[in-house]
């Protein structure tokens, strides 16, 4: 039979066919292209380029309007409608309007309480499908973004770039009441909170207040008795992720954190960098009594019971 003797419906059929069997066979067959760094494979080397820039950071889409640099055409597109200022979806719980009806159905979640995303491994659930996939990074110990600098890994390219400043010695926010500085205006915020006394954020179970909201967070666990981090070797657990990872020291005897001054070395950053603190003179916690000044808040708030008067 010659091609003229198809018909343009059958001709369309055959290759929906073809389409659909080629298309099988990919699904079947190896993904022959593989990431080198996250060992992901992919049909096609198209496909392999577009995810290597996950791990190089590499940006080269950039907006016109703000230059804000994308990894993706389609990334850019989605951004340019910040710039044309409508938000038609609106939330019916408050205030909030969103440019896409996904980012509104997401933010619902956070009313309605629903969290789609649940983890295997300890069980937590999560609003967000990107909260969920980098909260399995804190399972599978996956670093992907590597800093130039000093090697320094991290599970977001988010973190790297926060980390980058660090390199850059500059820090512009000064404190009116002490002489620190930060990179970071939100960092001056949360520290300005120690002089003030301000806690914005309130536990609604003990009406217990805090300064920061990933404190209030850490709290609420207190009522839950949520420990998500298990150790396998003794079987503690723990409400942080590095609290864990400090533990997990104890059982291997090592100290990767040393003091540069008195050569002391601590198992957990957190004990270097007050006990840097015995150094630096640095005693940020004040009392707003007789002024004296404290290393750590739980020594301010137990200086505080001298001047608490006692009821009869």
């Amino acid at each position: 039979m010659s091609l003229q003797a198809y018909t343009p419906q059958h001709l369309l059929y055959c290759y929906r066919k073809e389409y659909d069997e080629e298309k099988l066979r990919h699904t079947a067959e190896e993904k022959p292209f593989n990431c080198i760094v996250c060992y992901r494979s992919f049909i096609r080397p198209s496909h392999l380029k577009r995810h290597m820039v996950t791990h190089t950071g590499e940006k080269p889409i950039t907006c016109n309007e703000c230059h804000k640099t994308f990894s993706r055409n389609t990334h850019l597109k989605r951004h340019m409608e910040i710039h044309k200022g409508k938000k038609p979806h609106s939330c019916k719980y408050c205030t909030k309007s969103f440019i896409r009806a996904s980012s509104l159905d997401i933010h619902l979640r956070i009313h309605t309480g629903d969290k789609p995303y649940s983890c295997n491994v300890c069980q937590r659930s999560f609003t967000q499908s990107s909260h969920f996939k980098v909260h399995m990074k804190t399972h599978t110990g996956e670093k992907p973004f590597t800093c130039n600098e000093c090697q320094r890994t991290f599970s977001r390219d988010t973190h790297l770039k926060r980390h980058m400043e660090i390199h850059t010695g500059k820090k512009p926010h000064s404190c009116k009441y002490c002489t620190k500085s930060f990179i970071r205006a939100s960092c001056l915020d949360k520290h300005l909170r120690i002089h003030t006394g301000d806690k914005p954020y309130s536990c609604n179970v003990c009406e217990r207040s805090f300064t920061q909201s990933s404190h209030i967070k850490l709290h609420m666990l207190t009522h839950t008795g949520e420990k998500p981090f298990s150790c396998n070797v003794c079987e503690r657990s723990f409400t942080q992720s590095s609290r864990f990872k400090g533990h997990m020291i104890t059982h291997t005897g090592e100290k990767p954190y040393s003091c540069n001054v008195c050569k002391r070395s601590f198992s957990d950053s957190f004990d270097l960098k007050v006990h840097m603190k015995i150094h630096t003179g640095e005693k940020p916690y004040s009392c707003n009594v007789c002024e004296r000044s404290f290393i750590r808040s739980f020594h301010l708030k137990r200086h505080m019971r001298i001047h608490r008067v006692e009821k009869p």
